[in-house]
C-alpha cells in the first residue's frame, strides 16, 4: 500500500481529535491548539520512549511527518494559503495604507533580518558557538518573514482597529517575498554562489517580475471566471490563476509568494468592480477558498507541532533556544520602532512605544521560515544546519503559542496605557 493514504488518515485523525479537545476543553485559536497538542504529543513520546527503552512510539511520531516542509509549503501549498488569505483584500485598501504597509513590509523587514543576524552573531561569539556573520545574516533573513496564516487567524479574534488589522494583515502578506529576497542574497554568500548580487537587484527581479507575472496570469484567467456561470468553473479558474503564476515564478527565479498575493489581490479587487452580482458575491467561491485555506493551515501545524521533536535532539538546545527568542525581540523590536519615524501619523493614535510593542509581540513567524531553514541543509555543515533548524522551530514555536496566547492581553495593556 502506498505511504500516502496511512499519512493523510493520521494527519486527520489528529486534527479532529485536537480540534476537539481543544473546543471542547481550552478554546485557544484553532492553529495554536494544533501546533502545541501535536508539540506536547511530541514530548510525551519522548519521554515514554526515554523511561521505557522503547522506540516504537517515537518512530511512529516520526514517520508522521515523512513530508518535508520546504517541500510541502514552496512546492505548492504557500500559494494557495496566500492566496486564501488575501481574497478579500482589495487594491483600493492597499492604497489607503500604502506607505505603511511599503516601509513595514520592505524597510521593516530587511532591517529586522540585519538586527536578529548581527545580535546572534554577537552572542554567539560570546557562547563559542563558531557561526560566523555570513551565517548568522542568513539566519536573520529565515526568520525575518511574519506568518499572514497567523496573522489573520490569531490577531482577528479580539477585535483589533480596521486600519491596524489590516497593516499587520498586509505586512505579513507582503514580507514573505521580500523575506525570501534577503535570504536569496545573504545565502549567496554562505554557499558562495551569486555572492555578486546586491539585495536590491534580487529584490527588483522577484518583486516586479512576480507582480507581472500574477497580474498577467490573473487577467487572462479572470476571463474564464467573468464569462462561465458554473461555480465549480469559476473556483477552477481562481486555482489555475495563482498555480500558473507561482509555477512561472519558480521557473523565473521569481518571488512566487508575491505573485500569489497579487492573484488574491487582483481577483477580490476585479470582483468588486464587477457589474454581474453572480460575480461580486459567491457564497461557494469564499466557502471553497476557506475550507482549502483551512485544511491546509491545519496539516502545516500539526506537522510543525510533532517536528518540534527535532529541537529537542539538538545539542545545546536550551542555549540556541534561548538565544533565538532573545535575538527576535532585539531584532523586531528595534526594526518597527525605527520605522516608526517613517510612518506618520500612526494608525488609530498609537504611540511609538505602543505601536512598537504590538508589532514586535504580534510578529508571529510560521512555516515559511521552517521551509527557508530546511534549504539550507546543503549550504552549510550538519551541526550549524542544526543550530538553525533548532532556533527557527523554537522561534516558531515561541512566537506562535506563547506570544499568540498572550497577545489579547498584551493589546489590553497597551490600550490601558
Amino acid at each position: 500500500m502506498s505511504g500516502f493514504l496511512p499519512l493523510f488518515v493520521s494527519l486527520l485523525f489528529f486534527i479532529v481529535l485536537f480540534g476537539y479537545i481543544n473546543e471542547r476543553f481550552f478554546k485557544f485559536s484553532y492553529e495554536i491548539a494544533l501546533m502545541l497538542f501535536s508539540m506536547i504529543a511530541s514530548v510525551l513520546v519522548l519521554g515514554i520512549t526515554y523511561l521505557t527503552d522503547s522506540n516504537f512510539l517515537l518512530l511512529l511520531v516520526e514517520n508522521m511527518h515523512p513530508v518535508n516542509i520546504e517541500d510541502f509549503l514552496m512546492d505548492g501549498a504557500l500559494c494557495f494559503m496566500l492566496f486564501a488569505g488575501c481574497c478579500h483584500m482589495r487594491l483600493s485598501d492597499f492604497k489607503e495604507q500604502v506607505k505603511a504597509v511599503s516601509v513595514l513590509s520592505f524597510i521593516c523587514t530587511l532591517l529586522g533580518a540585519v538586527f536578529y543576524g548581527l545580535a546572534f552573531y554577537g552572542l554567539s561569539v560570546l557562547l563559542n558557538l563558531g557561526l560566523s556573520l555570513p551565517v548568522c545574516l542568513m539566519f536573520g533573513s529565515i526568520v525575518s518573514p511574519t506568518d499572514p496564516i497567523a496573522a489573520t487567524s490569531i490577531l482577528n479574534r479580539f477585535g483589533l482597529p480596521k486600519k491596524t488589522g489590516f497593516l499587520i494583515e498586509g505586512e505579513s502578506l507582503l514580507n514573505d517575498g521580500v523575506g525570501v529576497a534577503i535570504f536569496v542574497c545573504f545565502s549567496g554568500y554562505v554557499s558562495v554562489q551569486d555572492a555578486h548580487s546586491s539585495f536590491f537587484d534580487v529584490l527588483i527581479h522577484q518583486l516586479f517580475g512576480a507582480i507581472v507575472i500574477g497580474a498577467a496570469v490573473t487577467a487572462a484567467c479572470f476571463w474564464f471566471f467573468k464569462h462561465v456561470k458554473n461555480s465549480k468553473i469559476r473556483i477552477f479558474s481562481s486555482l489555475l490563476a495563482v498555480s500558473l503564476s507561482y509555477l512561472v515564478c519558480q521557473y523565473t527565479e521569481c518571488s512566487g509568494a508575491i505573485a500569489s498575493v497579487v492573484c488574491g489581490v487582483l481577483y477580490s479587487t476585479f470582483r468588486e468592480s464587477s457589474d454581474d452580482e453572480s460575480v461580486r458575491y459567491s457564497p461557494i467561491f469564499d466557502n471553497s477558498w476557506e475550507t482549502l485555506d483551512s485544511f491546509l493551515n491545519s496539516v502545516l501545524y500539526v506537522i510543525m507541532g510533532f517536528s518540534m521533536i527535532s529541537v529537542f535532539q539538538t545539542p545545546h538546545a536550551l542555549i540556541i533556544a534561548t538565544l533565538a527568542v532573545i535575538c527576535n525581540f532585539i531584532g523586531r523590536a528595534g526594526s518597527v520602532y525605527l520605522c516608526t519615524y517613517m510612518i506618520s501619523p500612526l494608525p488609530d493614535n498609537f504611540s511609538k512605544k505602543g505601536f512598537t510593542a504590538l508589532f514586535t509581540w504580534g510578529g508571529l513567524r510560521g512555516g515559511l521560515c521552517i521551509a527557508l531553514a530546511m534549504s539550507t541543509k546543503d549550504m552549510v555543515s550538519a551541526e550549524v544546519f542544526n543550530i538553525l533548524m533548532g532556533g527557527t522551530y523554537t522561534l516558531v514555536f515561541f512566537t506562535t503559542v506563547v506570544q499568540g496566547l498572550t497577545l489579547k492581553k498584551v493589546y489590553a495593556k497597551i490600550q490601558h496605557d
